[in-house]
């Protein structure tokens, strides 16, 4: 069985803000050849939820799907908007379940990476930082 994953960001007219959720995906695709990955946008940035999601099942043979919102806060389009799109989701593949994962604001680990980022001195070089 395939289980797929749909990195799911905002989207932005700006080419250059989609490159750290791309590089998400290529290190997932490194970890887990397996694993099929795409990245969808809510706006401003194709493909959609509804593209890469049907590229997964069509394309990849996903006989599952989790979606992962890359969003930190719990705003409008985490707690309605993508529930909603969720839902469209499953009704457009009854037979593949969909699962919409926590936002990765969430994640305790994630916050806490974030605030040792925010601690790390500005003279530590990028991936040398400080405990």
């Amino acid at each position: 069985m395939t289980h797929a994953i749909v990195l799911l960001a905002h989207g932005s007219r700006d080419p250059q803000w989609r490159e750290p959720v791309e590089a998400v995906a290529r290190r997932i695709r490194e970890l887990a050849p397996e694993r099929p990955v795409r990245c969808a946008y809510l706006e401003l940035a194709t493909p959609d939820l509804q593209t890469a999601a049907a590229e997964l099942v069509a394309d990849e043979g996903a006989r599952t799907l989790q979606v992962l919102p890359l969003f930190l806060g719990m705003g409008h389009h985490v707690r309605e908007d993508l529930p909603r799109r969720v839902a469209q989701l499953q009704a457009r593949f009854p037979d593949v379940p969909v699962r919409l994962r926590p936002a990765v604001g969430q994640h305790a680990w994630l916050l806490e990476t974030l605030t040792r980022i925010a601690l790390q001195d500005d003279s530590t070089p990028p991936g040398e930082e400080q405990p």
